[in-house]
């Protein structure tokens, strides 16, 4: 891949390249360090249960012997790992002192899953127009505490601080807005919500974690997705939600885990061509990967997205095969359907799982697709089978089981 940041940060990234062993130990990612630090920028000691230690080890691990970081990867890395260890921090003393947010129900939450670039994204923002539903926004993902306010739910200052942050990516990427927009009140995935257990796919989208990201497809997420739920306890606490909408790549990998926790889950599952996925998510993750490391290869990434969407489809696939999801509850969405027609495909799951699409709600989503939000998500960069490295026979062939399964129609690759 070609470097495509600004020149003052090819210089840092370059002096620090020259310091070699040293650099790297002066600047290395200390889980107890961090951790210290976070305990006294936040004046609280109780990070609540051991389990996140060891993926915060083997994160920090992989980091340091998998992602090649150059100065800013080394900063961006710090700064996530601190802002996640000091909301946890957060996390533990809110409930502590506020057991009460444990007794707050989740009933009936939809789930919005499917692989990355199929629709999920748009889909999520369309529902998130409804007022009887409720998504967690970039914003109060990213800084949830104190803890959002009804009243001050669409003027919070933490709402000009994340599109300050998401500004500065657009600086020093400006090709990563035609892949994957990105604003402070637009829908978050729970990957963000994930993080703080320090087991989320996000890690291997922004960085080469190898080591990582093999662990974490093997990893009971119980406790994650206890956590995950006190979460959205937390954010709605004080911001109430009838019915959550949530989304995330990630529950194709977990939707055991998840059905577990969330047994009345809804389940929308969107479908398309993983060839065409993998080349999609893998320009987009090397593209982001460039921010962190002179050394992208994107071939390796595409391979890799390949193989995560095979295992990931395989364990959908069972999960219904086996009758652990009942029809009633599932509902699926042909990514060539929702780009032809949204709004008729908004229209049938509302009414597979018996909502009402009010016309006040229907105008504001005609207003959000005409407005060209969702066509922006796809087709805007560029990527070739070629620069894939992908061997178009061989994924073609490991897939067929799931595209007949769910008839999903081959796109044209070149």
């Amino acid at each position: 891949m070609t470097a495509r940041l600004p020149l003052a940060v090819r210089a840092m990234n370059g002096a620090f390249s020259l310091t070699g062993p040293v650099g790297r130990r002066i600047a290395r990612l200390d889980p107890d360090k961090l951790m210290q630090s976070a305990q006294r920028s936040t004046g609280l000691t109780n990070f609540g249960s051991d389990y996140f230690r060891a993926p915060l080890v083997r994160l920090c691990q992989s980091l340091e012997e998998d992602a090649h970081l150059n100065a800013l990867g080394r900063m961006i890395a710090r700064q996530d790992i601190l802002r996640l260890l000091s909301n946890r921090l957060r996390f533990v003393d809110l409930l502590e002192r506020h057991p009460e947010i444990n007794d707050t129900p989740i009933e009936q939450p939809i789930f919005i899953l499917g692989m990355p670039r199929t629709g999920t994204t748009s889909l999520h923002e369309l529902v998130a127009l409804d007022p009887q539903f409720r998504v967690p926004m970039s914003w109060e993902v990213a800084y949830p505490f104190p803890p959002p306010d009804s009243a001050t739910y669409r003027s919070d200052p933490r709402i000009a601080e994340v599109d300050a942050e998401l500004a500065n990516i657009d600086r020093l990427l400006p090709d990563f807005k035609y892949m994957h927009p990105m604003g402070a009140e637009l829908p978050q995935e729970c990957v963000g919500l994930f993080a703080y257990d320090f087991t989320s796919m996000i890690f291997d989208v922004q960085f080469r974690v190898a080591q990582y990201q093999e662990w974490l497809l093997q990893e009971d997420m119980s406790e994650v997705f206890k956590n995950h739920r006190r979460w959205l306890q937390i954010l709605q606490w004080k911001c109430p939600a009838d019915t959550w909408v949530l989304k995330s790549p990630q529950y194709l990998w977990n939707i055991e885990d998840m059905l577990r926790e969330y047994p009345d889950a809804r389940i929308v599952q969107t479908h398309r061509d993983p060839v065409r996925v993998a080349m999609s998510i893998g320009s987009l993750t090397a593209t982001l990967r460039e921010l962190s490391s002179n050394k992208v290869d994107l071939t390796e990434v595409t391979q890799e997205y390949a193989d995560l969407l095979h295992y990931g489809v395989g364990k959908t696939m069972s999960v219904r095969q086996r009758g652990l999801l009942s029809a009633e509850r599932a509902y699926d969405v042909q990514f060539k359907d929702f780009r032809q027609d949204p709004l008729a495909v908004v229209a049938t799951i509302y009414d597979q799982f018996g909502y009402e699409l009010s016309a006040d709600v229907r105008e504001r989503m005609a207003a959000f697709l005409a407005a060209g939000h969702e066509s922006k998500r796809h087709g805007q960069h560029g990527y070739t089978l070629a620069d894939s490295g992908l061997d178009l026979d061989f994924e073609r062939e490991r897939f067929t089981d799931y595209q007949n399964a769910y008839g999903i129609a081959l796109e044209e690759v070149s």
